[in-house]
């Protein structure tokens, strides 16, 4: 016969609803750094200093997954493939940068899931239908890339790279024509863009 009808949602609660989907998302909240070989008098010992609570005795040496032109990733890192495709050995974590779910793809086969660096749906279905070329997609993608909730996932991208190999997963099936191949070259060129 087919389903019953849903029984509605009380105004209030849809209105609640649609507020919780409008809101900004949240503000990344910035530690404070921690202190460098900053010395404290030990209590009871005063010719005895000691490193104060957080304070590190070697500074830091800096990451090894940078490149020499100062790009936030190593090239070798980050990688593409599309996500119709079975996973390959050391493809590291799994992070699918499409707007919609794509069909067919259950939960498991994905680590992350960051719809905010897909491209926007009217844009992707204009240059499907035609109506955009290739030029003009790259440029309005890339563009929406510094959409503030689009530069708080860029820079999970960038650390989850400098933790082991990424591969960002798209449907698409030409790799030279998808926006995850742009996604790789902004990571790997950019150091602070976003």
């Amino acid at each position: 016969m087919g389903r019953p009808p849903r029984p509605r949602e009380p105004r209030d609660r849809r209105a609640a609803r649609r507020r919780l989907l409008r809101r900004r998302p949240a503000r990344l909240v910035r530690r404070p750094p921690r202190a460098e070989g900053l010395l404290v008098a030990v209590p009871g010992r005063p010719s005895t200093p000691r490193l104060a609570r957080g304070a590190r005795a070697k500074p830091r040496r800096p990451s090894r997954s940078r490149s020499a032109t100062g790009s936030g990733v190593a090239p070798a890192r980050i990688a593409t493939a599309r996500v119709y495709d079975p996973p390959k050995a050391g493809e590291g974590e799994r992070i699918l940068v499409m707007r919609l779910w794509p069909r067919g793809i259950r939960k498991d086969r994905v680590d992350r899931w960051l719809r905010e660096l897909g491209p926007v749906v009217p844009l992707l279905r204009a240059f499907r239908a035609g109506k955009v070329t290739w030029p003009e997609y790259r440029r309005r993608y890339l563009a929406g890339l510094r959409r503030p909730e689009a530069a708080a996932r860029l820079r999970e991208v960038r650390q989850a790279a400098r933790r082991g190999p990424v591969t960002l997963l798209c449907g698409c099936p030409d790799p030279k024509r998808c926006h995850r191949t742009l996604l790789r070259d902004r990571l790997v060129r950019r150091r602070s863009a976003g």
